[in-house]
């Protein structure tokens, strides 16, 4: 992408830094971590290569930072294994694509349904996931690229899975789960917009 010199010459910024935590997690060593459409666009090719299809940007230090803020891609295909967190809420901030974040009881029925897309198309653009909820994400566009914030450190007993949904090794029984929820989601929100437009 040229080199620091020929940046200077044309006024233009270095590419943001990325090293590799793993397949999946980069970080920056940059003092100042920016992000632009090029840094984007590696993510999303970094995200293609993947078995998982995603890939994430961390903007913070190191795993052991009690700040975590994550750019985050996830391909159409991805899948979100419904999880909750302890003690530490998250907030999800669009700037690409849109989703569905499904909010779930305990027992895996749907509490609520959350149409997210970027600023300016009518729909969620933020949330603030407390701690303890049950949720996931089914992804409506090619791409969803997202701003992430939770609390660190990186622990992974902080996070919990549920069994009533797939772990992700079987991608049958990933498929038939997903194309179920999602029935059950636009149900959800249909019945929702009913009663919303009884109420008026």
């Amino acid at each position: 992408m040229g080199s620091s010199s020929s940046n200077e010459t044309t006024g233009l910024r270095p590419p943001t830094s990325l090293r590799a935590q793993n397949s999946e997690v980069y970080y920056s060593d940059d003092a100042i971590v920016t992000a632009d459409d090029a840094t984007i666009a590696e993510l999303k090719r970094i995200a293609a290569g993947n078995p998982r299809l995603r890939s994430r940007l961390c903007t913070h230090p190191d795993p052991l930072s009690g700040l975590h803020e994550m750019l985050i891609v996830h391909h159409r295909e991805a899948y979100v294994r419904p999880h909750k967190h302890f003690g530490k809420p998250e907030s999800f901030h669009v700037i690409e694509g849109t989703a569905q974040v499904v909010i779930f009881e305990d027992d895996g029925r749907i509490r609520d349904v959350l149409k997210m897309a970027p600023y300016g198309q009518g729909k969620r653009c933020y949330y603030r996931m407390p701690e303890q909820v049950f949720h996931s994400i089914l992804i409506t566009s090619e791409w969803l690229v997202f701003h992430e914030t939770t609390a660190g450190p990186f622990d992974p007993s902080r996070t919990a899975f549920p069994d009533w949904a797939p772990d992700g090794s079987d991608a049958a029984e990933v498929q038939n789960y997903v194309t179920k929820i999602g029935a059950l989601a636009a149900a959800r929100q249909l019945k929702n917009r009913d009663t919303t437009s009884s109420a008026i």
